[in-house]
């Protein structure tokens, strides 16, 4: 009987071998299939072992979207079913983790690609605490002509690297289907992704989630004679589909690394810009610093403003620890952050005010007689910008922190 109510998808169902233990199980099998009947069997008898020899209790769970003979053989060959229509990797955990009765899952492929009968390492890692377990082919064995050249010294290595700079993560093998997560770690992943990008995903999350990270050796095998890669079916072309997929995630997850630190430079630049040149013109060297290198100081430091506090909420946006959440309310407190943004708007004014006034008894004509009034109305200017961007910043920052109800939101 199984433990958990039926989604309410009518299109998923689960079917049970006869004769199954109906103990618990420790550790969750869950394989996505895809017309694999060439080596669904072969597969289901390897997992069957690795169990046997990790000395633990475990289920196989194959969700098959098998135009073949797929589900019929793991059936009979001791695995659970779960029957769902073709709608990606992804998608295939999400519809899976209803069904999922272990505490620790073990992702993977139905393909012998990845000696399932290594399980082992897996369990030990799991038991000693960790919740995200990696597999590692490069810290294991690649079967010569199971990875093409392109993937193996282009691809995987220059993707890993990528994630690995953005996140400050240590990863040698991101694209490594054999990986591990307990249940409830996967359950506060709230998997989105319905295709390849499920794999960054889960690794971008078990960075953000902080959650206790291995890696393991894992042997990668090649292709049985006669069996054509998910790749290879879908066409040349599917590889670098996949790698971009996999890049976008990384660069939308990893969006505050392309914001904050970019952000502040350009800020201070600007400052460094607008700042030195409020009282006139100054003269660095063969260089005069005049108001439209002020002009140009404030546009920087506008953008950069903009960029840094967007990297704020889409910390916000990915934090699953809560700290940087609290982090950024503690420093812009909702009341304190408005009437800042206030007060900078009202100064910008009041520092734009004289050269308004002498534009109107100019007869609308603008002079640069008082080279003074005309910079410090440029840095009425910046104040002004800087506030609006501020009071929009406030409203979104707490908005975000309202919508992912991660922590308490603070009443100031």
């Amino acid at each position: 009987m199984n433990a958990f109510p039926v989604t309410a998808d009518p299109q998923v169902r689960l079917s049970v071998p006869a004769g199954e233990d109906p103990g618990v199980p420790e550790l969750s099998i869950v394989i996505p299939a895809l017309n694999e009947e060439l080596t669904i069997v072969e597969f289901v008898a390897w997992c069957r072992e690795g169990l046997r020899r990790a000395g633990v209790a475990g289920e196989i769970l194959i969700v098959d979207s098998s135009t073949d003979r797929t589900a019929q053989l793991a059936l009979a060959g001791g695995a659970r079913v779960l029957h769902t229509p073709k709608r990606g990797l992804g998608r295939a955990y999400i519809d899976a983790l209803p069904y999922v009765r272990g505490k620790w899952i073990l992702m993977g492929d139905a393909d012998c690609t990845y000696d399932f009968r290594q399980l082992e390492r897996f369990v030990l890692a799991f038991r000693q605490g960790f919740e995200y377990v990696m597999g590692s082919r490069w810290r294991g064995s690649i079967e010569a002509g199971s990875m093409p050249a392109l993937h193996r010294y282009f691809g995987t290595p220059i993707t890993t690297w990528i994630l690995n700079r953005l996140y400050a993560s240590r990863f040698s093998d991101i694209h490594c289907g054999m990986r591990g997560i307990t249940r409830d770690a996967l359950v506060r992943m709230d998997l989105q992704s319905q295709s390849w990008e499920y794999a960054s995903e889960t690794i971008l999350k078990s960075v953000r989630m902080e959650l206790r990270t291995t890696e393991v050796p894992v042997t990668f095998l090649k292709d049985r004679d006669g069996r054509l890669s998910h790749h290879k079916r879908e066409g040349w072309l599917s590889p670098f589909k996949a790698a971009w997929i996999n890049l976008r995630a990384m660069f939308i997850y990893g969006s505050d690394s392309f914001l904050l630190k970019p952000g502040a430079a350009l800020f201070v630049l600007g400052l460094l810009l607008a700042l030195p040149v409020s009282g006139g013109d100054v003269r660095v060297g063969a260089i005069t610093l005049s108001l439209n290198w002020q002009f140009l100081g404030v546009a920087i430091l506008a953008i950069g403003a903009q960029t840094f506090l967007m990297g704020c909420v889409a910390q916000v946006l990915f934090d699953y620890t809560g700290r940087y959440t609290r982090r950024w309310q503690r420093i812009f407190p909702y009341t304190r952050t408005v009437l800042i943004a206030f007060a900078l708007i009202a100064c910008g004014v009041c520092l734009a005010v004289p050269l308004i006034v002498a534009y109107v008894a100019s007869g609308l004509a603008l002079s640069s007689a008082d080279a003074v009034q005309n910079h410090l109305a440029v840095n009425g200017l910046a104040a002004a910008v800087l506030g609006a961007q501020l009071f929009l910043f406030a409203l979104l920052l707490h908005g975000a922190i309202i919508a992912t109800r991660r922590v308490p939101l603070d009443p100031s």
